[in-house]
């Protein structure tokens, strides 16, 4: 199976969940989602993980975002599993985890990496569009847990620049300057898009204020 890369369509697929079936294309709708994978139930930095995803999760909603986790565990264990979730992280898991024993979900995801964990998954990010395009990717080790607020910088970054004619420069979070694209030349549409101005460092690098804020 080859890998997922960016552009790509993501791919549909059935499969039971702590809240039932699901088909995800019909489930994702019109929202963005994250699909995020875990080695296993009951381990430590995954419990962590799921339960800041839940800590988000007005966040995740104010930017119109899925959240959904899997795990290659049964069902049964993972609704064991999202009470310890609850419990230790003061927090109540409300999306979905897959119950993915087939690993349906992590071949086509291509999140089984044997010379890292044999049978387990790694722990996979995939932000993926509402027209169920893969936007970012994002792979890390079972022992490092992920960095929330990057995925929720990211999405802002690619909502931002899916809307306006500008790129997010290192280190950009939300409210920050942003750089107008080289392609954009003609001065009248320069000034009827970004009408607080900018900065020219470089003919290449211009520097506006947010336009959506």
């Amino acid at each position: 199976m080859p890998t997922l890369r960016l552009g790509d369509t993501a791919p549909d697929f059935q499969q039971d969940s702590t809240e039932g079936p699901i088909s995800f294309h019909q489930w994702a709708g019109n929202d963005w989602v994250v699909l995020f994978s875990h080695p296993a139930d009951f381990t430590p930095v995954c419990t962590t993980e799921l339960g800041k995803t839940a800590a988000l999760n007005g966040e995740f909603a104010r930017r119109g975002v899925k959240p959904i986790a899997v795990s290659v565990d049964p069902v049964d264990s993972h609704h064991e599993w999202v009470g310890d979730i609850n419990e230790t992280q003061d927090t109540t898991v409300t999306f979905p985890i897959l119950a993915d024993a087939d690993k349906k979900v992590a071949t086509l995801y291509d999140m089984i990496h044997p010379n890292s964990l044999v049978n387990a998954t790694v722990r996979s990010v995939f932000v993926i569009d509402p027209k169920k395009t893969v936007r970012l990717t994002l792979t890390y080790p079972a022992s490092t847990g992920r960095n929330f607020d990057e995925i929720l910088r990211v999405i802002d970054s690619l909502q931002l620049t899916d809307s306006h004619k500008v790129a997010t420069p290192a280190n950009w979070k939300d409210g920050d300057d942003v750089v107008i694209l080289p392609s954009l030349q003609d001065p009248a549409e320069l000034a009827q898009r970004f009408p607080k101005g900018f900065r020219a460092v470089r003919p290449y690098l211009r520097l506006t204020p947010q336009p959506n804020k």
